[in-house]
């Protein structure tokens, strides 16, 4: 899994690059299917700061985006979001797939 951090108006210093590393290592142990991870950490004014990102699965682009007061803060939620988005897609793909096979040990 590739995690590519930029920055607008805000230096990615070692210590922020780290954390959401640390992060969004929780996605690839909840679904083994990620391509990459894109994320943008951005300031508009000083109470303001945001984190987004997209996730690059199997298939699948997620997109989240949270914003708060801190940067840390912003990328707890961030992460927050996209694990739920990535266990839902998950979900979906193995309730498909057990449903046909369902149908088809009950048709034969």
């Amino acid at each position: 899994m590739q995690i590519n951090i930029t920055g607008h108006h805000v230096e990615v210093s070692p210590a922020l690059r780290a954390y959401v590393t640390e992060k969004l290592q929780r996605i690839s142990r909840h679904f083994d299917h990620v391509i990459s991870i894109n994320v943008i950490l951005k300031v508009e004014n000083p109470q303001q700061q945001q984190a987004e990102a997209t996730v690059n699965a199997a298939g699948k682009s997620l997109f989240a985006q949270d914003s708060d007061a801190d940067m840390y803060a912003a990328i707890d939620g961030l992460s927050d979001k996209l694990d739920k988005q990535v266990r839902r897609y998950k979900d979906r793909l193995r309730g498909h797939r057990a449903s046909s096979a369902k149908r088809a040990a009950s048709a034969g």
